[in-house]
């Protein structure tokens, strides 16, 4: 069971804003850039990301679940791009994953506290080559 969404909605208008002034700088956080599946507007979400060992991807912590409207968006997108220490990196469709131990990106030091907080599953996102 991930991080209730009652937390997600306090912190979309709490803790999101604030760490969006940092996250793009600050790892683990990155910031996953989209546009609105129906109204076709921006939106710039923090998150808590890796790049997976040979950097052809970059695996997301699905903290508050599958649900979560930036993963509809990149789902809906076949991509979007991320924001990790001021480098700007496009990224392909998402693939969910269930098991942390799944995917060799996360830091052995960081699964026991997603662990603690019950979160089991995580995103994929290819990386794709720059457009010209």
């Amino acid at each position: 069971m991930p991080i209730p969404r009652l937390v997600a909605r306090a912190n979309r208008y709490l803790l999101n804003p604030l760490l969006l002034r940092v996250a793009g700088w600050l790892p683990p956080f990155m910031i996953i850039e989209h546009r609105g599946r129906t109204s076709g507007k921006r939106y710039r979400t923090p998150v808590i990301g890796f790049f997976e060992p040979g950097g052809d991807s970059i695996v997301v912590v699905l903290t508050y679940g599958p649900r979560v409207d930036w993963l509809k968006n990149l789902t809906a997108a076949g991509g979007g791009t991320m924001l990790v220490r001021g480098h700007v990196y496009p990224v392909g469709s998402p693939s969910v994953g269930s098991g942390l131990d799944q995917t060799r990106a996360i830091p052995r030091i960081a699964r026991p506290l997603l662990s603690l907080l019950r979160v089991s599953q995580f995103v994929r996102l290819p990386l794709r080559a720059p457009v010209a």
